[in-house]
């Protein structure tokens, strides 16, 4: 399998595995979510490059190796993912999202419609009638979000990523936890979830599948955060895509499973010729 190496774009740390004969397949852009980093992408990257083609993971601003910016909103993160992939000169990519990534990263393919060859949609929402959980009730609220991140130390948030998922390592911890120690980067989380007004996306309505291009929507099928009905709806939404449910996988279907993720998605993409 192809090495991932661990590199920097500006301030934005990432990691990419390339391909030892690239193939005309579209470079995969793989965007995280929430409370992780590119890291959770470590079971995709080299059988992507095995498959020939380049595949690059960015750490959102604050989150991994690369440091807090001015501005953790919502927004800021959409304008960070289109420096990032100018700043690589990407052209047309395959974009796969979980989470907040899904979030940010559709918002994004929406705004730059001719910068999309596919997607990958794993345990997210993109939906004007959304409604937070109970974590994202408590980030929004001024104060208590405060004290609940200041509460949370490593030993803390191991035990409460080991609750939803089987695959946090120690290495997978210890970078997922860098985002919780500093004010910046904690504030900056508060930014993001502050800036979630789920009404933003009514202007969005419909414009994933005006994209036309071939979606594989990739569930974890136990998911408490993002149940899988919001894969049947984004199925139901989006003419043409492939719907893959993850038996046995929750919210965090690619540590819970990764060889299968990346198995699906491989397939996937050779099957439709992006």
């Amino acid at each position: 399998m192809a090495a991932v190496e661990l590199k920097r774009e500006g301030e934005i740390a990432y990691r990419e595995a390339l391909p030892e004969s690239p193939s005309q397949g579209a470079p995969v852009l793989l965007i995280h979510g929430y409370p992780e980093s590119s890291l959770m992408w470590r079971g995709l990257l080299p059988p992507l490059a095995a498959a020939g083609r380049q595949a690059v993971a960015p750490d959102l601003p604050g989150y991994g190796s690369s440091p807090p910016f001015r501005s953790g909103t919502w927004e800021h993160h959409v304008e960070v993912v289109d420096q990032f992939r100018q700043g690589l000169g990407l052209d047309r990519v395959v974009l796969g999202v979980h989470d907040w990534g899904g979030l940010i990263g559709m918002r994004w393919a929406c705004d730059h419609p001719g910068a999309v060859a596919g997607l990958v949609i794993s345990n997210t929402g993109f939906f004007p009638d959304g409604k937070w959980s109970a974590m994202g009730k408590t980030l929004r609220t001024p104060g208590v979000g405060e004290e609940a991140l200041e509460a949370i130390d490593r030993d803390g948030l191991a035990a409460m990523l080991r609750t939803t998922g089987r695959g946090f390592d120690d290495e997978a911890i210890d970078d997922y936890f860098q985002a919780f120690t500093t004010e910046e980067g904690r504030r900056g989380m508060l930014e993001l979830y502050r800036s979630g007004d789920f009404e933003k996306l009514v202007p969005y309505e419909g414009r994933l599948a005006a994209l036309d291009v071939p979606t594989l929507i990739l569930w974890g099928e136990r998911d408490d955060f993002a149940p899988v009905a919001g894969a049947y709806r984004f199925h139901k939404e989006i003419p043409n895509s492939k719907l893959v449910l993850i038996e046995g996988a929750g919210h965090f279907a690619f540590e819970d499973e990764p060889e299968r993720c990346a198995t699906e998605i491989v397939e996937f993409l050779a099957e439709t010729g992006i």
